[in-house]
């Protein structure tokens, strides 16, 4: 009985200890299975890389977070396939996720080296840290691995698993995923690999740094040969092809950076898709944009631009001052082929974002909407010194930029010379609502009509010193009115996105209205082309049909020209941002630089374009003679110079019915 109760206490602890243990275990091991991801998480997410695109299909830039390039199980060739689970994961389609002998060996090895020499990892365990966990060495995240690859195989099939794990896996460089590495390594598509590229590529999965052909091209070499001899080995591949391949000289193309076209169109379009889209899918959803912009156009837009600046001095961002933005349109569409919103590297996009004084570039609206109500450029006013009474009792005395009065002068000839008596006379004679809709009506849409600073005034209206001011997107589709026949478009960037795979996501629809006369259009075209041919644009001629404007902030702190022919219209603008009068190194700077700028950039632009003249409406009566002077008709007799006759172009039914007095017969 004195040795049964040692004994019984030895038993009473053993099971003690053992319960301990037991419960212990079967409680880590409950906790550890109560982790095990539900089916309905086990989701591939894979980020991929937009691709934009040009009117014609070409590159203009990528979009990624992760540079990625998705492609289907289909698309990539057996040798790749083979490649990649010779090196990566023989056994591949006999498991259920976990190899567990090359677990085991692989423990064996971190055992023996006091290391994580060796993970055991399949394609599936990749997959699944990849995706769903962190790259951590650690015990615990080994045993996650295990349930995510578990519960992976039972979601998806092999071929779905080695499809997502083709376009996960990191290859080096910034690059993610098989057709990406392709790209990357030797310039063309997965499915053009020869088996040697297809055994470089697998064999760099597994050290991208190292077996990389641009950082080691010896030992990438050395890596693609032993990736053969694996396939050799597995039977994947004949002992002949395996010689012939490492026979094969490895090519890769010449390393080449990012390409970025067009900086500021593209942070615009992805404003513009952000709305629709996310941020997350326009960088990582594998989307396919095409855009209206010309990449021709737009190296020719940077280049003139940029070349025709005055080079001032930098700013304390580092930018480069005056700044400048150049847009131009398709008229017809409202489609931008080029965009260049300054000349840094800033996020500022002067050409859609920076509203500015439009000086006389804001004249069309004044002209237009009087020509609208009947007024003809044949009508004469008087260029003096005038005092205009405001509207709060307030005197005002405008004067012209070139500081003297012309006298009787036709509407024709005060817009060719940018008068300013006489515009901020029409302005009056309408009134400033009449002016400030027709503006509106024409798309500008920064107007301020209320508040102790408004718009509501001559100085705003006639000559351009605006509260806010304007943007050169929306002058330019101002302009694109009178050169589409009175018809308003509006601008588009985006023309269709499609997903990875060319499925429609979205397709611009074109949005136009009829805000002018067809007529009224025509004749204000007809006088825009005198202020290129004889007035303040001449610095514009471009030796085909062309009409604009000058427009320069009465301080010199803005310069404009804004101009179009029958197939384009483009604005351009410049000025410091911190506004200040444009003069450096003692010579001053105006609208006549940016006229300059505009026509060599339009030469360049249309030096290819057949010549077209503007499309002439029916209801105008042209060729009518009259004295500038009287703005009234002159018989075929008439003793008056030559130089104070001129023919002139009506709509029908406001051409004068009355001779000038000052025209007598022989």
């Amino acid at each position: 009985m004195a040795r049964s109760k040692p004994r019984r206490i030895f038993l009473f602890t053993t099971v003690i200890i053992l319960s301990i243990v037991f419960g212990g275990s079967f409680g880590v091991l409950t906790a550890y299975f109560r982790t095990t991801p539900d089916l309905t998480d086990v989701q591939f997410r894979q980020s991929f890389t937009t691709h934009i695109f040009d009117v014609n299909g070409r590159l203009i830039t990528d979009l990624f977070r992760e540079h990625r390039v998705p492609v289907s199980i289909y698309d990539v060739p057996k040798h790749v396939k083979e490649a990649v689970i010779a090196i990566e994961d023989d056994r591949f389609y006999e498991h259920h996720g976990v190899n567990f002998y090359a677990f085991g060996r692989a423990i064996i090895v971190n055992l023996r080296e006091q290391r994580f020499a060796q993970g055991g990892g399949t394609i599936t365990m990749q997959l699944a840290r990849n995706v769903f966990l962190t790259q951590d060495k650690t015990v615990v995240r080994k045993l996650e691995e295990f349930l995510w690859a578990w519960q992976i195989e039972r979601q998806y099939s092999k071929e779905e698993i080695l499809e997502a794990y083709l376009n996960e896996v990191h290859v080096g460089h910034g690059a993610n995923g098989v057709e990406a590495a392709s790209q990357l390594y030797f310039g063309k598509s997965v499915n053009q690999l020869t088996l040697s590229e297809a055994a470089m590529i697998a064999g760099v999965i597994r050290w991208p740094v190292r077996y990389s052909p641009f950082n080691n091209p010896d030992i990438a070499v050395e890596r693609r040969d032993f990736v053969l001899s694996r396939m050799q080995e597995l039977g994947y591949i004949s002992a002949q092809e395996a010689q012939s391949a490492r026979a094969e000289e490895l090519n890769p193309t010449a390393r080449t950076g990012r390409v970025v076209n067009a900086p500021y169109f593209v942070d615009y379009i992805i404003q513009e898709l952000t709305p629709l889209f996310g941020e997350d899918r326009i960088f990582g959803g594998g989307l396919r944009i095409h855009t209206s912009l010309d990449l021709d156009m737009q190296a020719a837009a940077e280049t003139h631009l940029l070349e025709g600046l005055p080079r001032g001095g930098t700013d304390p961002n580092g930018l480069l001052q005056p700044q400048g933005a150049l847009i131009t349109i398709d008229p017809s569409t409202g489609e931008i082929r080029s965009m260049v919103g300054g000349r840094g590297d800033d996020k500022f996009n002067r050409a859609a974002q920076a509203l500015r004084s439009p000086g006389s570039a804001i004249k069309i609206f004044p002209y237009t909407a009087a020509i609208d109500k009947g007024i003809t450029p044949a009508d004469v006013y008087v260029d003096e010194a005038t005092e205009f009474v405001l509207t709060g009792g307030q005197r005002w005395s405008p004067q012209n930029y070139s500081g003297t009065f012309l006298g009787i002068m036709t509407i024709r000839e005060a817009v060719e010379r940018s008068n300013n008596i006489i515009a901020a006379k029409i302005v009056q004679e309408l009134g400033y609502q009449t002016v400030m809709d027709y503006g509106k009506a024409m798309g500008i849409t920064s107007f301020v009509e209320q508040g102790r600073s408004n718009d509501m005034g001559l100085s705003p209206l006639a000559l351009g010193g605006l509260t806010r001011g304007i943007s050169p997107l929306e002058l330019a589709s101002a302009y694109g009115i009178l050169a589409n026949q009175g018809i308003r478009v509006a601008p588009a960037a985006v023309l269709r996105v499609e997903d990875a795979f060319g499925n429609l996501l979205y397709r611009h629809q074109t949005h136009q209205s009829v805000v002018l006369n067809e007529t009224t259009a025509y004749l204000m075209t007809d006088m825009l082309r005198g202020v290129m041919e004889r007035g303040t644009g001449t610095n514009a001629r471009i030796g085909r049909p062309a009409a604009g404007k000058t427009g320069t902030h009465q301080n010199y702190q803005d310069a404009w020209f804004v101009g179009y022919t029958p197939d384009l219209v483009t604005a351009i603008w410049f000025g410091a941002d911190i506004q200040e009068r444009m003069v450096y190194g003692g010579v001053r700077y105006g609208s006549w630089n940016a006229a300059t700028i505009w026509g060599n950039y339009m030469r360049d632009v249309v030096r290819d374009m057949p010549v077209t003249d503007f499309a002439k409406p029916d209801g105008l009566l042209e060729n009518v003679a009259i004295d500038i002077k009287t703005g009234l008709l002159v018989r075929d007799n008439c003793t008056l110079p030559q130089d104070e006759i001129r023919l002139e172009t009506f709509i029908r039914g406001t051409e004068p019915t009355s001779f000038s007095p000052r025209c007598s017969t022989r």
